[in-house]
């Protein structure tokens, strides 16, 4: 139960009573339906930018663990480029997986529909720009390393776009539009 709900119940028993049973269309009744309202609100606008914020945190989860691994500073563009294709390929190893499953003769499913928008719209991303964390700058690979999970931290990062042929933009982060 959320603060709205719970300061408003506070106010009604406080008036009324431990055990005060509540008329159907009295005030305190709609007072408290109303706060419940409100309180369903803010969770469904919660739940939906959490959705909307989950493959961001992916991918900079992804580019944490990749320079963890051993006592790596800052990267090549070689090594960035190869990191980039490897993320990317995650999603192809799927979508050929779900090919492999459906029977012959069988229409795509609405996952295989899905992975195979997220492939193209990933290579897109990539031959325009790939937007991830700045992986030339040494300390911010550190800060990357330090990052915990949370959302509030990776704007402490510096962003880049990543085109496939190797041409690097500063973006600002959350990005605006499409990711």
């Amino acid at each position: 139960m959320s603060k709205g709900l719970e300061r408003v119940q506070k106010k009604i028993i406080k008036k009324k009573g431990k055990n005060s049973a509540l008329h159907e269309n009295s005030r305190d009744a709609q007072r408290l339906r109303r706060a419940q309202g409100r309180d369903d609100k803010l969770e469904k606008m919660a739940l939906a930018r959490r959705k909307i914020d989950r493959p961001l945190l992916e991918r900079a989860k992804y580019f944490q663990n990749s320079t963890s691994i051993g006592d790596i500073g800052s990267l090549e563009m070689e090594e960035i480029q190869t990191l980039i294709r490897r993320f990317l390929e995650q999603y192809a190893e799927e979508l050929s997986q779900l090919k492999k499953d459906r029977r012959p003769g069988r229409p795509s499913s609405a996952r295989e529909d899905l992975m195979r928008l997220k492939v193209a719209t990933s290579e897109k991303e990539y031959k325009d720009g790939f937007y991830m964390p700045d992986l030339t700058d040494e300390n911010n690979v550190v800060l990357l390393k330090k990052w915990e999970g949370s959302w509030s931290y990776l704007s402490t990062l510096k962003w880049v776009r990543v085109s496939s042929s190797g041409r690097v933009q500063t973006s600002r982060f959350p990005p605006k539009g499409d990711v």
